[in-house]
């Protein structure tokens, strides 16, 4: 069963697509979509289950997801669109590249893996996602997953972006949140994808992410054959919300580059 995203499309020019980490929505794009939509066309949508995007009957699949997202472009008439994705909005980036790579203009991977999970991280999530549908509550999420995303300077200095990540957090579809994690568990290895994408690329990490880590970056970015890493100081697993100047500025730079190509 095919699912219609519910998305946010702001601003003109080049067409930048960004896909939301879990467990958040397209909320948390809100710094990208002030800071980039005077000079692009800035689209976030929900992917399915999450923020105004229903869930749907299909079994949990990026590869579903990121179906769901070549079915957003074509709806809006968009051939090509620069890709980005923080976190599992990554995988599902890299799930476009590998399924429909001729949609993918140039991609933003931040704060994210291509590796497939090993079995101890499959199993958690697997076990974090039966215990999101036997409790009805984000509470295992709040729990064991909040303190993670965001790296300690934002936990010591930034007490407002950390209440706003918890309250995004919270608001998520413990349905959604379970489907989801049982997606990324079943996610395959992408440096393969990664090594055959053409586009120029993006890969940008926070300096304090414990869950994708600088070396896993330069990994992707060495990957791929036309590439720039870019490491965000003082920022954790959710760069853009941490530090949005300093993502906005280098998504900025990097997708006027990308208009200046013939």
């Amino acid at each position: 069963m095919s699912v219609n995203l519910y998305a946010r499309d702001v601003g003109q020019g080049t067409p930048f697509v960004l896909l939301h980490a879990f467990p958040l929505s397209s909320a948390m794009w809100l710094p990208q979509r002030e800071g980039l939509a005077g000079r692009f066309r800035v689209i976030t949508p929900d992917l399915r289950g999450f923020g105004g995007s229903l869930l749907g009957k299909d079994e949990p699949s990026i590869d579903a997801m990121a179906d769901d997202v070549d079915r957003l472009l074509r709806s809006k008439g968009l051939a090509r669109a620069v890709i980005g994705g923080l976190s599992m909005g990554g995988y599902v980036a890299m799930a476009l590249c590998r399924r429909h790579p001729e949609r993918v203009q140039g991609l933003v991977l931040a704060d994210t893996l291509a590796t497939a999970d090993p079995e101890p991280a499959r199993e958690n999530r697997m076990r974090i996602a039966a215990r999101l549908e036997m409790d009805g509550s984000t509470a295992v999420l709040v729990e064991e997953v909040l303190p993670h995303l965001v790296g300690p300077t934002t936990i010591r200095q930034r007490a407002m972006i950390y209440g706003r990540v918890r309250g995004l957090v919270q608001a998520t579809p413990p349905q959604a949140a379970a489907w989801a994690q049982r997606a990324m568990a079943g996610r395959p290895d992408s440096f393969g994808t990664l090594r055959e994408t053409g586009a120029p690329a993006l890969v940008v990490v926070g300096s304090e992410d414990t869950l994708a880590t600088e070396a896993d970056a330069r990994a992707m970015a060495e990957a791929l054959p036309n590439a720039e890493l870019l490491v965000i100081p003082r920022a954790g697993h959710l760069s853009a919300i941490e530090q949005p100047e300093l993502f906005n500025q280098a998504v900025a730079e990097f997708l006027s580059a990308l208009s200046r190509l013939p």
